[in-house]
């Protein structure tokens, strides 16, 4: 994709792109910054930044920012990143972190809010790290391979090959729900970790997760990834099947986890060459921009059935990110038109509609008809910018805009 950087159209500039990742950072810094506890505050209104919390902290929240900052590092930006990345992982290792190894999933400053170990919350964790090692933030690099261990023995289940779900802050099991969506983050962190490493053990637990849920256990299925399991890891179709607006574990099949599943089995095939990554991710891609598009008013819904009629038309910001990412690496990958066309199409309906234009940020919801979503400033916690950074950051990593680890 030799042309990606001069093709014409404002989306496919490297300059453009990477002055929209500056303007993601700038819009939560210094605001984000908490100087009394520690850590970062994640509760900015998507309006107008106003927090709307200062105390609350959740683990993934942590974590992102601290990517978040480890990127713009990377990437040569803000002066201000490294060390924002470090101050949040100083917060990371000295309050979310417990005297068992394990990390808290909610702070209240800097008293724990709620001890689960959670097994999504750990990916971000070893996500975090490994970005900042990647970056050459200290103290990340030493903190590496005592994540890995940690995982291994608490979350992993050699038998099949993933992760389990939650556990309590005694690190007994709080269910016996397994889900793929914790395991695709696993997938996410195992390889950053080992590309900043080289450490064989990571990749090789990336590889087996991947092999085993956008393989094995989509092929059991409709040949997509489900969402959620039994504890045996059968499909269980009934879960949250009342509740299809779950905000984190909704019935059906959700476009946005379908093309970040495209995009990550791509970052994968950078370092194995295994044919079924690009055939599973083509697969993947089309089957959310099928079911998932919405042709008339653009943006992709939330979720669709079994037989692809969409659930929920809400629409919200990260599919949109997620989609940018793949259709970067597939257009780099096969060299078809129709990627970077997709590529066009996404960011041009995010620019419409879901970036703030005054502030920089993305909403984190719009109606089917395309308002700003009712009640968006005050929404969850996670939402720090790590989504659409991410996406940023693939762009210039295809594009040769960013530097390899320190």
């Amino acid at each position: 994709m030799d042309d990606w950087g001069t093709a014409d159209g404002l989306f496919r500039d490297e300059r453009w792109v990477r002055q929209h990742l500056t303007n993601l950072l700038s819009f939560y810094h210094p605001t984000c910054i908490d100087t009394t506890h520690g850590g970062y505050v994640a509760q900015l209104g998507d309006r107008d930044g106003t927090i709307y919390d200062g105390r609350t902290k959740h683990l993934v929240a942590t974590c992102r920012f601290v990517f978040n900052y480890s990127v713009g590092h990377l990437l040569d930006g803000p002066t201000w990143c490294a060390a924002s990345a470090e101050h949040g992982l100083r917060y990371l290792l000295s309050a979310h972190r417990r005297d068992d190894g394990g990390y808290a999933w909610v702070m209240d400053g800097r008293r724990v809010a709620d001890g689960t170990r959670s097994t999504y919350g750990h990916a971000f964790v070893l996500l975090a790290l490994a970005t900042a090692a990647k970056a050459g933030v200290p103290p990340a690099r030493d903190h590496l391979d005592e994540t890995y261990a940690l995982i291994d023995e608490r979350f992993w289940e050699p038998d099949p090959g993933l992760c389990l779900s939650d556990l309590d802050s005694r690190w007994r099991p709080v269910s016996t729900y397994r889900g793929q969506n914790a395991n695709m983050h696993m997938c996410e962190a195992h390889l950053a970790a080992y590309e900043a490493t080289g450490d064989e053990r990571y990749l090789e637990r990336a590889s087996r997760i991947a092999e085993n849920i956008a393989r094995t256990l989509a092929d059991e299925g409709d040949g997509l990834v489900w969402e959620h399991y039994t504890e045996d890891w059968e499909i269980d179709p009934a879960y949250n099947r009342d509740r299809p607006d779950h905000l984190f574990r909704p019935w059906g099949y959700q476009p946005g986890h379908l093309l970040e599943w495209s995009k990550l089995l791509l970052s994968l095939a950078r370092h194995r060459s295994e044919a079924w990554l690009l055939a599973r991710a083509v697969r993947f891609f089309d089957a959310a921009v099928e079911h998932g598009w919405d042709d008339g008013r653009g943006g992709f819904v939330y979720n669709f059935d079994r037989d692809g009629a969409p659930i929920v038309a809400d629409r919200y910001y990260w599919p949109l990110a997620e989609g940018i990412g793949a259709a970067t690496l597939l257009a780099e990958a096969t060299g078809d038109a129709r990627y970077r066309e997709w590529y066009d199409r996404i960011w041009t309906y995010a620019w419409d509609h879901v970036v703030n234009r005054r502030h920089g940020n993305w909403y984190f919801k719009l109606t089917p008809e395309n308002e700003v979503h009712e009640g968006i400033d005050a929404t969850p916690e996670v939402k720090v910018g790590y989504h659409q950074i991410n996406a940023c950051y693939e762009v210039l990593r295809t594009t040769g805009g960013a530097r390899a680890p320190r």
